[in-house]
């Protein structure tokens, strides 16, 4: 039986060794990391705050080495005070029940952690309710130095305490949508295009008689798919009469019941076209609960392309808009807002249609 004597390995020289307790254990300076890569502290300080153009690459991957052999992990409040930036965003979401739990919401804050990680920013999440927009929180979140910039979602008309950052004032974007008459930045997806494709669709396999399930009135978004499914109604000499009109509140179930009260309506409608994917798939299982076929007896065409509307019965078809890339393509250019790179964001992205099983050519 051999037995082995337990031996404490040297130090590195100003840095504890690791398996000392956390407690006790000095933290690494920067002091350290010149003393290690045998530079100057200036030196130092220009590469970990990446103002080191001037410095040879030879010098640059000593530092970095020493960093992490070191283990060095610079202080963001530090940091922040030198580059006069807090290291942090903040994502505005309205005050919605299980807004952080819904699909279109969830997937646009995942794009923008994703992305600001990467950038490495931190990212808070603020709920806009009545509290937080009368004691004036928004504005707050730039005047004590809160945050870097700020990302809106699901902005509505009604919003207009974003007035406040009108003329391009802050590191601002609204995402996914925008406000008529407000100087602010936006990206967002061209859902006047997403409605006219949608609509063209349905056209060109022989539908006339199309129904609309749509979102609330006050977001700007709803007009914009509206007329594009107008503006291909009217090329095919057709029109979009009120009694084809139906609110489905964003939900599966509005779409549900607002399927079912169009088909009370008018009985000819052979196709639905919904503003989200969700109020779609409700409106596919209030139709056959209503005893009809989807697409035998009515087509149905969302909007959005969530990862569901591949898996629902039968797979919806609908128009895609990206999104994910969206919610990246704000975050990256907030940044650039916040590093004066550009002076202003006013962007919109294309859409595309996903053809599967939820829409045929109308019955006879």
């Amino acid at each position: 039986m051999r037995l082995f004597a337990l031996t404490r390995p040297p130090k590195v020289q100003g840095v504890d060794h690791p398996s000392e307790p956390m407690s006790k254990r000095k933290a690494v300076s920067i002091k350290d990391v010149a003393r290690e890569s045998g530079s100057s502290l200036t030196t130092v300080s220009l590469v970990l705050n990446k103002r080191d153009r001037r410095i040879s690459d030879a010098t640059r991957d000593r530092v970095l080495k020493a960093v992490q052999r070191l283990g060095y992990r610079p202080s963001r409040l530090a940091q922040g005070l030198q580059s006069q930036r807090t290291g942090f965003l903040a994502i505005l979401v309205p005050q919605l029940r299980h807004a952080f739990a819904d699909a279109y919401f969830g997937e646009i804050i995942s794009a923008i952690h994703d992305h600001a990680r990467t950038a490495g920013y931190k990212v808070l999440l603020e709920v806009a309710d009545q509290d937080f927009i009368k004691s004036s929180q928004h504005v707050e979140l730039f005047d004590r130095h809160f945050v870097d910039g700020i990302l809106c979602l699901g902005v509505t008309n009604r919003d207009t305490y974003l007035g406040d950052f009108s003329e391009y004032s802050r590191p601002v974007i609204v995402v996914n949508n925008y406000l008529p008459g407000e100087k602010l930045n936006f990206v967002r997806c061209d859902y006047h295009e997403a409605g006219r494709l949608a609509c063209k669709y349905l056209l060109d396999l022989g539908h006339k008689k199309i129904g609309l399930i749509h979102g609330a009135d006050e977001v700007q978004t709803t007009h914009d798919l509206r007329a594009g499914i107008e503006d291909a109604l009217a090329k095919a000499g057709l029109n979009l009469p009120v009694d084809r009109l139906a609110d489905g509140l964003y939900t599966e179930e509005g779409g549900a019941e607002a399927a079912r009260t169009l088909l009370r309506r008018d009985a000819a409608i052979t196709a639905i076209i919904a503003g989200n994917d969700k109020m779609a798939i409700g409106a596919i299982s209030g139709l056959k609960e209503s005893g009809l076929r989807v697409p035998t007896d009515v087509s149905v065409v969302g909007c959005d392309d969530m990862h569901q509307a591949a898996f629902c019965d039968p797979p919806l078809t609908t128009v895609h808009t990206p999104i994910y890339e969206v919610g990246q393509r704000a975050c990256q250019r907030l940044l650039e807002l916040i590093e004066a790179k550009c002076d202003s964001v006013e962007e919109t992205h294309p859409v595309s249609m996903s053809i599967r099983k939820s829409a045929a050519v109308p019955r006879a």
